[in-house]
């Protein structure tokens, strides 16, 4: 080749050594962006991996069920994500005065003082890691409730019929009075849709016992209240009792920050 090359016309030579410099320049530009394309993926594959592991890390849920077949409703369950959303679930009558049951579902957002303070009774309960249940076989039985709570390091489920744990009765206490709420709600909407000569009576029993302290997360069920209050087929003393409900539970929720 440096033969040929010698030959060659001096015009010719410099020709072929620019496209030779410009070969190699080429080359060695595209190694650089292979390079560069190289460590752009492995530093968005870290990035998305320490996501990941962080949401991994903030990410756990309790769960709270009751199974109690003399009761109404027989079994019903809650499961809390560290953001307060809730998915809840029961087995009951579809009204009092019927002996047919349904299995209800329903999701809502917990307040963020009650998320907050469900969080921190878990964390006071030890996350149900050791034994909550009282073993005083002379208590009368008020139904199998369940306490789980699952995080990246954790998975403990703790089963009792009464605990002396403090945190763990407020827990207990807490949960069933959302769970009278929730199940207010569900039949409110039944009788709305089917019985309304019957939402006199359930209004009533429910703003009593939201007064007497009974009911916990009011804006629960804020959706159906709000139908009853602006449905003008309803008597006005049961719009009445609905919007006093909605007040209330607006009033709780402020109270709870």
């Amino acid at each position: 080749m440096n033969s040929i090359q010698e030959h060659l016309p001096e015009w010719r030579k410099q020709t072929l050594m620019q496209k030779s410099v410009a070969r190699g320049f080429s080359r060695s530009s595209s190694s650089r962006s292979s390079e560069k394309c190289l460590f752009v993926l492995l530093l968005l594959f870290v990035v998305t991996s320490l996501c990941f592991a962080a949401v991994g890390a903030d990410s756990a849920n309790i769960i709270f069920s009751l199974d109690f077949p003399s009761s109404d409703p027989e079994h019903y369950s809650f499961t809390v994500d560290s953001d307060g959303h809730v998915k809840y679930e029961s087995v009951a009558r579809i009204s009092a005065d019927s002996e047919d049951r349904e299995t209800y579902h329903t999701e809502f957002q917990f307040s963020a003082g009650t998320r907050a303070r469900i969080f921190d009774l878990a964390a006071q309960s030890h996350y149900f890691g050791g034994k909550i249940d009282s073993g005083n076989r002379k208590i009368a039985f008020t139904g199998t409730k369940k306490l789980t709570y699952h995080d990246a390091g954790r998975n403990n489920t703790a089963e009792f019929n009464y605990s002396t744990v403090a945190p763990v009765q407020q827990l207990t206490v807490l949960f069933q009075a959302v769970a009278a709420t929730l199940e207010f709600g569900r039949r409110l909407a039944y009788y709305h849709r089917y019985q309304k000569l019957a939402l006199d009576e359930e209004l009533k029993r429910m703003e009593a016992q939201a007064q007497d302290n009974q009911l916990a997360e009011i804006q629960a069920v804020e959706p159906i209240l709000r139908e009853i209050l602006e449905d003008t087929s309803v008597i006005n003393l049961d719009r009445s009792h609905a919007q006093r409900l909605i007040d209330m539970g607006k009033r709780e929720e402020a109270a709870a920050h």
